[in-house]
């Protein structure tokens, strides 16, 4: 199993409101060593009024199939 920061496991889905809070938390992973997995996806929240954001990322020293 590759290590981790926190121990995490090697793949994470950031969600969250399609803000600029949003995207410095997937830059903070990318600092942190995590490599995008697959495109972004966005949807709209009916109950928020408001559009979500879903970003998967991977541990940068994973072995993935995409």
């Amino acid at each position: 199993m590759y290590e981790t920061s926190e121990n995490r496991p090697v793949y994470r889905l950031l969600t969250g409101k399609d803000d600029r809070a949003f995207c410095e938390r997937v830059s903070e992973a990318l600092e942190q060593g995590w490599r995008l997995y697959g495109s972004p996806t966005i949807s709209w929240d009916t109950e928020n009024s408001c559009m979500k954001a879903a970003q998967a990322v991977v541990w940068h020293e994973a072995d993935v199939v995409k």
